[in-house]
């Protein structure tokens, strides 16, 4: 494996871990201190800003029109549309079943790909995509009887649709995120982001306890600076740097850190508790994205190898 190979996997991993740890601190965010909508706002705002700033001591790259399209279709697809779904997702469900759906990541490009690219899906992927439902249905049952959300039926739901934007937005920017630096892409990703979110976002914003002077607190403001800095901005920073090498179906297998991570910390400090259909879930959706990225794409790991 070369270095640049090298490099893109650990990036990869790292971003994993970033968006597992974001998935309890974003709960915390929304249960303490901001909407969801408020907290898309601030993200993309913040998110634009930096990279912004970035963009201007680096070379700048002129985009072709037509990925300029594609990058902007992205960026409402992967940022507005999937992770406002994900933030109405944590409002009403655990910060475990919602990593656990984040699991089928894999299972979601696969999909995707039949749907968009004509990619075919072998009847090993399709034994995956059984095991993957598999794992939501218990998921949904047991959120229903005995799940610590406000609504846990909602929120896998949301997650689920959250899961299925985001693949799309992987697959349509793939090669796209080939040709341009991750600068160039994330900071259109996330100014149309901005454009759409900051107006849906204000007239609640003085309405938040993280920007009333009355209510204020610097825990969340550190917060929502992780989510920012951490989970968005270096985050997606790291994202079209590993697809520059790797494949989405390889990039989408290290999603699987995600609920290890995520469901790890949220057990740790109160916000979910450890039942028996966790495991079996999560052996579940493990078991569908191993088989619908592992088994079934040795050849690809052969030749990226």
């Amino acid at each position: 494996m070369n270095d640049k190979r090298l490099q893109a996997h650990g990036a990869i991993l790292l971003a994993n871990v970033i968006f597992g740890l974001g998935v309890p601190i974003t709960k915390m965010l929304l249960t303490d201190w901001v909407s969801p909508m408020t907290y898309m706002a601030v993200r993309c705002l913040g998110a634009a800003v930096v990279f912004w700033i970035i963009s201007c001591f680096m070379k700048q790259e002129k985009v072709e029109r037509h990925d300029l399209m594609v990058i902007l279709v992205g960026g409402l697809m992967g940022v507005v549309v999937s992770q406002t779904l994900t933030a109405w997702a944590l409002d009403y469900t655990s910060p475990v079943y919602f990593s656990l759906i984040a699991t089928l990541t894999p299972v979601a490009v696969m999909l995707m790909a039949a749907l968009f690219i004509g990619e075919r899906i072998t009847g090993m992927k399709f034994l995956g995509v059984l095991l993957g439902i598999g794992g939501a249905i218990l998921m949904v049952i047991m959120g229903q009887t005995s799940g610590s959300g406000s609504n846990d039926l909602l929120g896998i739901i949301l997650a689920i649709l959250s899961v299925l934007t985001w693949a799309v937005y992987m697959i349509i920017t793939r090669k796209v995120a080939q040709k341009y630096t991750p600068v160039t892409q994330m900071k259109y990703v996330f100014l149309i982001s901005a454009v759409v979110t900051v107006p849906l976002a204000w007239p609640e914003l003085s309405q938040q306890p993280l920007f009333s002077a009355e209510t204020f607190g610097w825990d969340g403001a550190l917060e929502m600076a992780f989510i920012v800095l951490l989970a968005t901005v270096l985050g997606y920073f790291l994202i079209p740097f590993a697809m520059k090498s790797l494949s989405a179906t390889t990039v989408s297998i290290y999603t699987n850190l995600q609920p290890m991570v995520a469901s790890f910390v949220a057990i740790m400090i109160g916000q979910d508790r450890l039942t028996w259909d966790k495991p079996v879930a999560a052996i579940l959706v493990l078991l569908s994205a191993y088989i619908v990225t592992v088994v079934t794409a040795k050849n690809e790991n052969a030749t990226e190898a």
